[in-house]
């Protein structure tokens, strides 16, 4: 079946660095786009940035600049690469599979990665 397995958030401070990494089982990884969605008990769910097979990206307004999605398809893994972090990009990180454009509407998540950016 479907498994997507989070890792890599931590604590890190404003204009630090973070890489989350997702690997993917249970499905043909290259033939799909992929996307990381972020979830604040506040604000709630926020699509992040998106990739096809072919490496094409889409990124939200807030991130775009800073955050940088990509995918190694002989490894079945997903990554977003975080630079210059800020306060309110603190969030539960998830990978995810089959949403819709720019959608938190996904019908397959991981279980998440916790970034926190505080000083």
């Amino acid at each position: 079946q479907v498994q997507l397995v989070e890792s890599g958030g931590d604590v890190v401070q404003p204009g630090g660095s973070l890489r989350l990494s997702c690997a993917a089982s249970g499905f043909t990884f290259s033939i799909y786009w992929m996307y990381w969605i972020r979830e604040t008990p506040g604000k709630g769910r926020e699509w992040v940035a998106s990739i096809n097979g072919g490496n094409t990206v889409d990124y939200a307004d807030s991130v775009k600049g800073r955050f940088t999605i990509s995918r190694d398809n002989g490894a079945d893994i997903l990554y977003l690469q975080m630079n210059n972090l800020k306060p309110e990009d603190t969030a539960r990180y998830y990978c995810a599979r089959q949403c819709g454009d720019r959608s938190t509407d996904c019908k397959y998540w991981g279980q998440g990665t916790q970034v926190t950016v505080s000083s």
